[in-house]
């Protein structure tokens, strides 16, 4: 028979590609991972892993079988939960995930209250970008992320919390009058800066300007808000600024702020975690919280 242990062994060796690492992430001396990978092999009677000096591989089935293997481990977790949370308040180990135009700004008063709140609970907080977060989710390394909507996956539930309005930022210098809202056709006129590939707020932003000329947008070295409102500040182009960051970021640097004109450009921010996990009650229930702590200008 296939064993839970062989298959985290198996899953921690396919994550990592080493297996001292996969040894050490299971604490276990790396021989007995090895055995208990190679017994697995052979109780399936296929290869699943090509060991070289490069490092480890995954062949083909290795490959089928890794992805099931992470989804067993994870509707067990799910199970583990179920015995833990029933008609509990949110305890335990949860892996919380948040995206970085989102975790500067809510963490730091979240954080205070959830410890009050759930005493109980061991939080992992991981914050990376969407895609990253999305697949660690559904592996069943995060429990629930806090990020943009929509997700769109079978396998996700989500919940939306609030509604985050884009303003546009310049340099202080520019001279326009206060009462002048700003328009995609403004962005035209200088340059664009953007977060880097891979963040949802990049993509959102493009959506919006409809932009198609790639020459006015530069995310040279912008790997956070914080470093594109630097960069505005010294006059090297415009950003959009989600209102969410406004209280943190416009105290960073010499900018100003314009709303743009109806229909204003926005982000519907939300919780997602796993359709099987037993928590959504109590996900319900951070998300309400999170929610509460939000300023009232972006709810």
């Amino acid at each position: 028979m296939v064993s839970l242990k062989q298959l985290k062994y198996f899953d921690a060796v396919a994550r990592s590609r080493h297996f001292g690492k996969a040894a050490e992430s299971c604490a276990v001396t790396q021989p007995a991972l090895s055995m208990q990978i190679q017994e697995l092999e052979k109780f399936l009677g296929v290869q699943l892993l090509e060991r070289g000096r490069s490092g480890v591989m995954l062949t083909e089935s290795g490959k089928e079988i890794a992805e099931r293997a992470a989804r067993v481990l994870a509707d067990v977790r799910d199970i583990v939960d179920v015995a833990r949370q029933q008609g509990n308040v949110l305890a335990g180990p949860l892996g919380f995930g948040v995206i970085p135009s989102v975790a500067p700004y809510i963490l730091p008063q979240l954080l205070p209250m959830v410890r009050d709140t759930f005493p109980d609970l061991d939080l992992h907080i991981r914050e990376s970008q969407t895609q990253t977060l999305v697949s660690e989710l559904l592996d069943g390394q995060l429990d629930v992320l806090l990020l943009a909507l929509p997700v769109d996956h079978p396998d996700i539930e989500t919940v939306r919390l609030f509604d985050d309005r884009f303003l546009l930022a310049m340099a202080s210098s520019h001279r326009m009058s206060d009462r002048v809202k700003a328009t995609p056709d403004l962005l035209e006129t200088e340059k664009l800066l953007l977060l880097e590939e891979g963040h949802c707020m990049r993509d959102q932003a493009l959506a919006f300007c409809s932009l198609r000329r790639i020459e006015n947008i530069n995310t040279f070295g912008a790997s956070s808000l914080s470093t594109l409102v630097q960069m505005v500040a010294n006059g090297l182009g415009m950003t959009l600024l989600p209102e969410l960051a406004v209280p943190l970021e416009s105290r960073r640097g010499d900018i100003r702020l314009m709303r743009f004109t109806d229909p204003e450009p926005q982000r519907v921010i939300g919780l997602a975690w796993r359709r099987s996990s037993p928590r959504k009650r109590h996900f319900e229930e951070l998300g309400q919280m999170i929610a509460a702590i939000t300023p009232p200008q972006s709810q």
